[in-house]
């Protein structure tokens, strides 16, 4: 088993050309600015990364790229989102033979499991693979709520090591899952590191934001493990408002690509349907709040994908 995902974990965006097509040179530069950002590890096909809009094809693709560029050594996380038992445990499978260490699954959202069926769920997938799997605690995005005594009572299955929260109000549920299951088992904050301060505050021991920010994030929680939460109070009010530009509906897999291509990350800010390009509205609160980040240089990133445009 893997040690238990913990620190700063991104989604990576997927990366488009302008035409629609996977760009394999950005998603490299993508790796190469958040390994040179410090994170403690990479994930794909979440939320952020449109993984709802991949082919299999792509996403083995993607895999193979990442963790070519991130090495061997580097925890990656895989997103699991199928839509019943047996697609997921296909997903997963899938996402073990890329090279995953662990596995963000989702419960099935299309047809709305009972609360027995969701722990009968993430058993089975669980038992699929010998990766470590992450319970991705999601209602807002699935319509399934779960309770701390099924987040507990799933804690006890061989292989569910982790549960990224992601509820409307989180540092409750994070603070009364890790009193529940101590420390193997580790609790991560989600939502684009909104509550980053008040998660960590109550046990996290991680965050899964968007990936354009990385840098900035990397110094506010070397900030909160040395006590020092002044500091990663000021460092975090620096981005907050981009945070919460980055999960405005509709829009937010737009931002997240237009800040990568104005830090020379990727080469375009092209999304696929049903995410929607930046509208106007958008892009100029983003161009506001961009003017006012003092973005920390980082002289080991060359920004290869900006260049080759």
């Amino acid at each position: 088993m893997p040690a238990l995902p913990r620190g700063l974990m991104p989604i990576l965006a997927t990366p488009f050309t302008d035409s629609g097509e996977l760009d394999v040179p950005s998603l490299r530069s993508l790796v190469e600015f958040e390994l040179a950002c410090g994170v403690d590890g990479l994930a794909v096909f979440g939320m952020a990364s449109e993984g709802f809009a991949l082919t299999e094809t792509e996403r083995a693709t993607i895999l193979r790229e990442v963790r070519a560029v991130a090495g061997p050594e580097l925890p990656l996380v895989a997103g699991v989102n199928g839509t019943s038992t047996v697609t997921s445990r296909e997903l997963a499978l899938r996402a073990v033979d890329g090279g995953a260490d662990h596995l963000m699954v989702l419960p099935p959202f299309l047809t709305k499991p009972s609360p027995a069926q969701v722990v009968e769920f993430f058993a089975e997938v669980a038992a699929a693979t010998d990766a470590s799997v992450m319970l991705q605690d999601a209602p807002g995005v699935t319509g399934v709520s779960m309770s701390v005594e099924q987040i507990v009572s799933l804690a006890a299955e061989p292989h569910i090591t982790s549960v990224k929260v992601e509820v409307p109000s989180p540092p409750a549920k994070v603070a009364a899952v890790t009193a529940a299951t101590g420390s193997d088992f580790a609790v991560l904050g989600g939502q684009n590191a909104q509550y980053l301060l008040d998660e960590h505050a109550n046990g996290a021991v991680g965050t899964m934001p968007a990936c354009e920010f990385s840098d900035v994030l990397r110094d506010v929680l070397d900030a909160l493990d040395r006590g020092d939460r002044s500091r990663a109070r000021t460092l975090f009010a620096n981005v907050r408002p981009l945070v919460h530009l980055g999960v405005r509906a509709g829009q937010a897999w737009a931002v997240h690509k237009e800040v990568l291509v104005r830090r020379g990350v990727i080469a375009s800010a092209r999304v696929r349907l049903p995410a929607a390009p930046l509208d106007a509205v958008t892009r100029r609160a983003l161009e506001e709040v961009l003017e006012d980040i003092a973005w920390a240089p980082r002289g080991d990133f060359v920004p290869a994908a900006s260049a080759a445009r």
